[in-house]
Formats: structure tokens, sequence, C-alpha cells
């Protein structure tokens, strides 16, 4: 077994200042921590990012808060004087990365332009997340993650064919931008290793929705036709989807023929091979509905749990839809440590999610729990070089 150090980690020693708030941009720098780097978070002095007060609410504090910040350090600044913005400008020349989700040119009004940030720190690397990118008519327009799901064609073919539109559940759009955003810092930080020099990562949350339209969009740019919505059946290939058992429902995925030929073979039906209508998968889109009749024909004769064991065994990918409540208890997710506890201080003990990613050698590890507005104040200007009586003149003066 692998002895974990603390700092063994693959960001150790990058400070990243974290501009951000809600989603998008604290799930970007919650990444960043858990892969070891030192996150300092900057919010209004006695306000807090907003998130702080959304979600479930226990003991005073925000699970959903606590989830995407945790491993960070808070600061308390006020970015509306001149000395908030000195203290700022401080922080900026130690650091190595920037993340904001301001809207454009905000930040240049607050008086760190391109220009004043290369002059701070030739090697920063700066992340802006926004709605629609720092160019372009919408530029300048507030966006949300079901706007962007909107906007980005993503609810366009999302949802039954006689249905409406439908947003998925999570924040997804967020949550790719703050993808993004990661990786584009990450990708930065290697070029930085070689040249000395920062760069500017840009990613919204609309280039990120349209970036997972996949063979939808390449199939529309081949034919210039709007895809279809078609529910849980997939779009080029039959069988697939959603199909009823005896006892329930079982979700089928075989994406490849040979995949296809394990399913006919696991159900014993191998009519399905002598039937011209299912010869091809392009047959067996074209004849979608009396392909899902015979294999649901077949499914009724078991229950989901005997078809789940059958085709797993057989090689044919296969679930079931899981609540949370199960998902969070499956032996396969509890293996993988999909969900972590982290103590907080005069709040208790809170679960979240686990590390998605895992590296063998160097894996991420909650060291801190999201922090209290400006828990981490005195330390951080301490360290930036301010002297106990200048820190407490800040505070007296309500710039900390």
């Amino acid at each position: 077994m692998t002895t974990v150090v603390e700092g063994d980690v693959p960001l150790t020693g990058i400070r990243v200042v974290d501009l951000t708030r809600i989603l998008a941009g604290p799930f970007c720098t919650m990444m960043l921590a858990d892969m070891g780097a030192e996150v300092i978070k900057v919010e209004t002095p006695g306000q807090g990012d907003p998130l702080r007060g959304q979600g479930v609410i226990r003991d005073g504090l925000s699970w959903y808060f606590a989830a995407f910040n945790r491993n960070k350090k808070s600061l308390a600044l006020n970015l509306r004087g001149e000395e908030g913005r000195a203290a700022l400008a401080r922080l900026i020349e130690t650091s190595d990365v920037l993340v904001e989700n301001y809207r454009p040119g905000v930040l240049a009004a607050m008086g760190f332009d391109e220009t004043r940030l290369k002059a701070l720190n030739p090697g920063l690397v700066t992340c802006s997340l926004s709605g629609f990118g720092d160019s372009g008519p919408y530029s300048d327009r507030p966006s949300f993650d079901f706007i962007a799901q909107a906007m980005s064609g993503f609810m366009s073919v999302t949802g039954a064919a006689d249905g409406p539109p439908l947003r998925a559940g999570p924040p997804i759009a967020d949550l790719v931008a703050g993808l993004y955003g990661a990786i584009g810092i990450c990708a930065s930080l290697v070029r930085k290793g070689r040249t000395g020099l920062g760069d500017r990562v840009g990613a919204s949350l609309n280039n990120g929705m349209i970036s997972l339209l996949g063979f939808l969009a390449a199939n529309h740019f081949a034919t210039g036709e709007e895809p279809r919505r078609t529910g849980n059946d997939h779009a080029i290939v039959s069988p697939y989807g959603m199909f009823r058992t005896a006892d329930g429902e079982v979700a089928l995925a075989p994406s490849q023929e040979q995949s296809y030929q394990r399913l006919v073979d696991a159900l014993e039906m191998p009519a399905l091979r002598s039937d011209p209508r299912f010869a091809t998968n392009d047959l067996r889109v074209a004849n979608r509905a009396a392909m899902n009749a015979a294999i649901e024909a077949r499914l009724a004769t078991g229950t989901t749990a005997h078809w789940i064991e059958t085709l797993n065994a057989a090689g044919v990918p296969c679930g079931r839809v899981m609540g949370l409540a199960e998902v969070f208890t499956d032996p396969q997710v509890r293996a993988q440590e999909m969900v972590v506890t982290q103590h907080h201080p005069g709040h208790g003990d809170v679960r979240m999610l686990g590390f998605p990613i895992k590296f063998a050698e160097a894996p991420c590890q909650l060291r801190r729990p999201a922090p209290e507005v400006g828990a981490d104040s005195d330390a951080v200007l301490a360290a930036l070089g301010y002297s106990a009586d200048e820190i407490a003149r800040l505070r007296g003066d309500g710039v900390v």
C-alpha cells in the first residue's frame, strides 16, 4: 500500500486566487484544491459566496456550499476600495493561477485588466468562466445552467419524441464549464513549466454544452437535418434503451454489433438473426418499435435481477435505474470511495461526493473543510507581508 504523505498530491505548491462564486467557478477551484493546490477564496466581508445561503442548511452550514468549497482558505476582502485591491494585487503577485467568473469586463473595471495582470505576474495563468465567452454579441449577457442547456441545443435533443425539450437534472452546464476551466488551467501550468509564461484560459457554459453534442452535431453537419428527440432510445443504435422486465426495468446498451450478437445469445432469441428487419443496425433503427417489442416480450419472462446477472455474464452492457440512496450504498460506489465524510468544527460531519479522478501514487485528499467567511484572512495577509498592526487597521476600516 502506498503511504500518502501530506502534500504529496499533483498540484502541491500551486497557489490559486479564487474570485468565483455559486457553482462553475467553485467547482473548478475545488478540483484544483482536491489535487493539492492552495486555493484562497476571496469573498465579500460578512457576506461571502451566495451559495453559503442556498441548499439544505444544517447546524448553520449549507451542505451545498461545503461540498464545493472544501480544501480552500477564505480571505474576506472588500474589493470596492483601493486598499482591498492593493491586497489583491499582492496576492496575485505571489500566485500561479487566478480564476474568476465575473461578467466580461468587470475584472478590468476593478483595475485588473490583462495588461495589469501581466505586469503584476508574467507567469500568471488566468481563467475566466462565463456564460457565453468573452467575445461575440452575447458576451455581456448573464447566464445560468438552464439558459445554457436551452441555448446550446442540448435541450432540443433531450426528451421523449412526442414531448417538449427537457433539461438534464444536475446543473451540467456549470459543472462542464468548471471541468474545462480546470483542464485548461492544468494545461497552461504545464506550458508555464516550459516557458515561464502564463496564459489566459476561457471556458463558458454555452460552449461547454455545445461540445457535448457529440454524434448529434456530427450527423447534423453531415445532413443539415435537425436531430429528433428519442427519449431513452439511442438515435443511431438499436436496440438501446430502457426495457420492461417481469418486475421492473433494465437499461440495455449493446452499442456495437458484437454486443448485439451477445444479447441475442443471452436472450436465447436466434429468430432475431434470421429476421430480415433486424439484419443490420440501420435496419434495426428503422424497425425500432418491432425490435423493442420482441426484446421486451422476452425480458418479461424474468426479473430485472435475473436479466442483469445473465446479461452481464454474457458481456452485454446493462443496468437499472437507481435512486441516490441506492447509488450511495452500492458496493461498487463504496469501493470507489465516491462518498466521503468531512468534519466541520461547529457543524458536525458532512457527507459529500468523493474524488472522481483516481491517482495511484498521489491521490486527492481531504485536507480542510469549507472555511467560514474570512477564516484565513489574518494568516493570508501575514504571509503577504502585512504586519499585525496593519491587519488590525484593515479590519477596523472594514477592508478585511
